[in-house]
């Protein structure tokens, strides 16, 4: 089973609050799989990787760049349905805009989702519910005036 954390962004959107929860990933010494709603977000994204400020450089790619197996975070719309198809190898999964995955394909499971929107807060409540009838172990993240704080 997954550890599963949701985490309820308040302040910042998912391109601001990301790139910390990567930083801090391949500090581990892990591999991440970034999973989004679409292409364009996929773009956005890569996008906005390369020019974060903190931390200054987080490597990835993406399918337009290829070579999945030498990326250490790797950003898709294409979710995995067996262990091999994790392109990356990664053991954690960062879920943003509502996309979903087979949780049981990695050790940690990160949900993003906007606590701004009532339609994607009553969705991350519905993801919420089936991880937790799977027996995967959940938190639930805030960000808070000093970041992320656990509720």
């Amino acid at each position: 089973m997954a550890e599963v954390g949701f985490y309820h962004l308040t302040r910042t959107a998912a391109d601001l609050a990301l790139p910390a929860l990567l930083g801090r990933t391949l500090s581990a010494g892990q591999r991440a799989l970034v999973l989004c709603g679409s292409p364009e977000r996929v773009a956005a994204l890569d996008e906005a990787l390369w020019l974060c400020p903190e931390p200054d450089w987080l490597p990835h790619g993406t399918t337009r760049m290829g070579h999945a197996a030498q990326q250490p975070i790797w950003l898709t719309d294409l979710p995995p349905f067996n262990a091999e198809a994790v392109e990356n190898g990664a053991r954690f999964l960062f879920l943003l805009d509502g996309a979903t995955a087979p949780l049981d394909l990695f050790d940690r499971v990160f949900d993003l989702f906007d606590g701004q929107d009532e339609t994607a807060v009553a969705a991350a409540r519905t993801r919420w519910r089936a991880a937790k009838e799977a027996g995967h172990a959940l938190t639930y993240w805030q960000q808070g005036p000093r970041g992320w704080e656990k509720k």
